[in-house]
């Protein structure tokens, strides 16, 4: 009975599975992200930052990435086991060749084992640093463990002035690294400059999961809410039991999710702090940096 119970499910969960197939395009963009400088940066069918990518446990994802660099690419989804399929894991010349340009290649990405907070990021020539990177949500088919309304993402990054191939050829022409000027990076949240990104909305009353993605390169940062609680119920994609924290501290590729419940009254707005930090680039007093956001009743 128990044999035919398991057999039961295994057959249930594979059919509700799905195939999500995604076409991207992976190119040069121009834009100012950080509200002071235009540069070129690396995005996907021409957008940056371009959409979070959202499957449920048990599909499988399919994407197609062509290359219209004019240098080698390749993507790597962050956290995701991918036993035995390790040739779709991304890291260029480790796993993979990188997509030559002009070329494409396609990635299949099992999630029957997986769900929670992830993201996918370039794995060639740095390339992440540029703006190559998106959330991958993998929603789980069962109950959480604790119950809520609706979600959120929040991602952190840190970006630079200039692009990462310029940086390192400056690195290289240097005789003493002590004479090293660092370019301290500006913060960005949810893909726009840290202090003129959109407000987020809560209703009185409802409860929300914040799914906090650092997709940054070199710096940390540190996220909380005044006047709120956080009860962190998932760290990089393992769920866990609920803890109350009063903030979240978050390395380069960290992602933690978070429950918070808003207030019952809309008379107040409030605001949430970023703080973004790093102990190896420490630039004429740049470090920390401190960003604040608008929560909307």
């Amino acid at each position: 009975m128990l044999r035919q119970f398991i057999v039961f499910a295994a057959v249930a969960f594979n059919c509700f599975a799905a195939r999500v197939e995604l076409n991207w395009d992976v190119g040069y963009v121009f834009g100012i992200r950080d509200g002071f400088t235009y540069r070129r940066a690396i995005g996907v069918n021409g957008e940056l930052p371009f959409p979070p990518v959202h499957v449920t446990q048990g599909d499988t994802l399919v994407i197609n990435v062509h290359n219209s660099l004019d240098v080698p690419t390749s993507i790597h989804a962050h956290g995701l086991l991918n036993n035995g399929t390790n040739y779709y894991d991304g890291p260029d010349m480790v796993t993979q060749c990188g997509i030559p340009p002009g070329e494409s290649f396609t990635y299949v990405l099992e999630t029957k084992n997986q769900f929670g907070t992830f993201w996918i990021h370039g794995h060639t020539r740095h390339q992440e640093v540029d703006g190559l990177h998106t959330p991958l949500i993998i929603h789980s088919r069962k109950q959480p463990v604790v119950d809520y309304d609706e979600e959120l993402i929040m991602t952190f990054e840190d970006w630079f002035t200039t692009e990462f191939a310029v940086r390192q050829a400056y690195i290289d022409s240097l005789e003493d690294i002590r004479t090293l000027t660092s370019n301290f990076p500006k913060a960005l949240i949810n893909g726009y400059d840290g202090n003129n990104t959109a407000p987020i909305t809560f209703v009185p009353g409802k409860r929300y999961r914040l799914r906090v993605i650092c997709m940054s390169i070199n710096n940390w940062f540190k996220f909380r809410i005044p006047g709120h609680t956080m009860t962190l119920i998932e760290a990089d994609g393992v769920e866990s039991m609920p803890l109350e924290v009063d903030g979240l501290s978050m390395g380069p590729g960290q992602r933690y999710s978070v429950i918070v419940t808003a207030h019952d009254s809309d008379e107040f707005n409030y605001m949430y702090n970023v703080t973004s930090y790093s102990d190896a680039l420490v630039s004429q007093g740049l470090t920390p940096m401190v960003y604040t956001g608008l929560i909307n009743y």
